[in-house]
């Protein structure tokens, strides 16, 4: 990449701003509001209460420009188009956040987004160490996408998952059994507890984990004449295991011709059985928020108290009272004021981040990110998975939220880390900035070729009717706001100087913003 030397104090602020991985507080003015903080509910009145008990100093609200990019991000896994962006920063009315939470919560991007969150959870993946084949895999991912797109109950979702029998190809939410790596009723076990209940079985005492295990003893696998095709069922010729016990101590009976899968999640989702209930809104709460009331998120034991008990035994109610609607939990958590707290935060005790005393800053997951960037520049990825033989290749104008399958890839999901899908654990994610991935940005011919040869830009910047036109439709289209008097001083001063090649500074700048921590991090 080749600049003037104008375009240095921005790329410098820019650029240092993305190697600390912070907003400098001296930019504090386009992220935060200058109003109070005030509650908007019943999670604010439980959050608020805790921050006074612990003596907290909480951030101030978040900007509207920040609360757009951050509602659209999280809801939705894409950015804002400018016009979007444009429209919602332009309304006046008080009520637009709310407005425009329904407005994400009805888009079809959301299922989409959200198929991807529980793909990863579900392990759907192709063959290694998954024992799914891709067709399998593609009827388990329209499954999970049918089901939040429909806004299943949550408790229904769960049952089809754990009791369905019948063909991996045929009766997709089968594929959760055959998803595991072992067939092991151990196994079987450690992942139902995991997916279901927050918790890590492997680490139970030897005898809970067997009692558990015993309910899923008689799950038998079949194989038929068509090519990876197989049977899940009840395997009634299995002699009934004795000692099945539930995970909360209490023995169970089970006759000879009873599912135990069935008594198992009959358990499991009957009223005031908290282990099913508060691991689904934790689940929620740490996807948007980035931290769990419970942290991990799938960690969830007597030893790892939740920070705020009050707080999460507020939303495990408001699943069950509404008859297990997750868009219900959504639109509390979205319209709360601990929700559309700045990213700047005031105290800097663990405590603090521990009860989300600031909204916290992290890095967009890599699908998300190579999205973004295709969204800018009006490009496109290659995708494919060598599975099966010779390879799967994906439409060239698919996004990487919508890979329905795990083995399905590139190199730059690969240098982001994007899970592999082999435990169902949330820490298979990394989202930590690396070297590596710093250069790819700044350096490599994958993201300047997508700049400098983008149709979408050079549109845009030759569509400018004044010499600001164009500066602020990038901004809206990277960052989702208008350039703050400082920077389009600095970026005008620049534009002038490459007056003989606008296009050369409007990449210029394009390059710079897309490497900020404004556009890399979630704020």
């Amino acid at each position: 990449m080749i600049w003037e030397p104008g375009i240095l104090p921005l790329l410098v602020s820019f650029l240092a701003a993305a190697f600390a991985g912070t907003i400098p507080e001296d930019r504090a003015a386009p992220f935060e509001s200058a109003g109070p903080i005030a509650s908007h509910g019943r999670i604010d009145e439980l959050t608020f209460a805790r921050w006074k008990q612990l003596g907290i100093q909480p951030s101030g609200p978040c900007s509207d420009e920040v609360f757009l990019r951050r509602a659209y991000l999280d809801v939705i896994g894409t950015l804002p188009t400018p016009d979007e962006a444009a429209q919602f920063l332009g309304d006046a009315g008080s009520g637009k956040r709310g407005a425009l939470i329904d407005r994400l919560l009805a888009r079809d991007e959301f299922p989409d987004y959200w198929a991807l969150k529980w793909s990863d959870l579900l392990r759907v993946k192709s063959e290694f160490p998954i024992n799914l084949w891709p067709n399998a895999v593609q009827a388990y991912y329209r499954s999970i996408h049918t089901a939040i797109a429909a806004n299943l109950p949550y408790d229904r979702w769960a049952r089809q998952l754990l009791d369905s029998s019948g063909s991996n190809f045929r009766v997709p939410e089968v594929n959760f059994y055959r998803a595991i790596p072992s067939r092991d009723p151990q196994a079987i076990a450690q992942a139902v507890a995991l997916t279901w209940m927050g918790a890590r079985a492997s680490q139970w005492p030897k005898p809970r984990l067997e009692g558990m295990a015993a309910f899923f003893s008689r799950v038998g696998y079949k194989s038929t004449s068509e090519w990876k095709e197989e049977i899940v069922y009840f395997d009634f010729t299995q002699p009934t295991r004795a000692g099945a016990v539930f995970p909360d101590g209490r023995a169970a009976r089970l006759t000879p011709g009873e599912d135990p899968r069935e008594v198992f999640t009959a358990w499991l989702l009957a009223p005031g059985n908290a282990w099913f209930a508060s691991n689904a809104v934790n689940r929620i709460w740490y996807w948007l928020l980035g931290r769990g009331i419970v942290q991990e998120p799938d960690d969830i034991r007597p030893d790892n108290p939740p920070a705020n008990p009050e707080l999460l035994g507020y939303l495990e109610r408001e699943l069950v009272a509404s008859h297990y609607d997750l868009r219900h939990i959504y639109r509390l958590i979205l319209n709360s004021q601990v929700y559309q707290m700045s990213s700047i935060p005031r105290d800097s005790r663990a405590q603090a981040a521990a009860n989300f005393a600031s909204y916290p800053v992290r890095r967009l997951d890599a699908e998300t990110l190579i999205d973004a960037i295709c969204q800018i520049t009006g490009t496109a990825e290659d995708y494919s998975s060598p599975i099966p033989e010779p390879f799967t290749y994906l439409p060239e104008n698919q996004r990487a939220t919508t890979i329905p399958d795990g083995s399905i890839g590139s190199a730059f999901l690969d240098m982001f880390g994007r899970p592999p899908r082999d435990t169902g654990l949330a820490s298979e994610r990394n989202n930590t900035i690396t070297a590596e991935q710093r250069l790819h940005l700044l350096n490599s011919s994958h993201i300047q070729v997508k700049i400098q040869q983008s149709v979408k830009l050079r549109t845009l910047v030759q569509a400018g009717r004044t010499p600001r036109e164009p500066v602020e439709r990038l901004y809206l289209a990277i960052l989702s706001r208008y350039p703050t008097s400082q920077e389009w001083q600095t970026v005008a001063a620049y534009f002038q100087a490459s007056k003989a090649n606008r296009w050369q500074a409007a990449t210029d700048l394009a390059w710079a913003l897309i490497n900020s921590a404004e556009f890399l991090y979630r704020h």
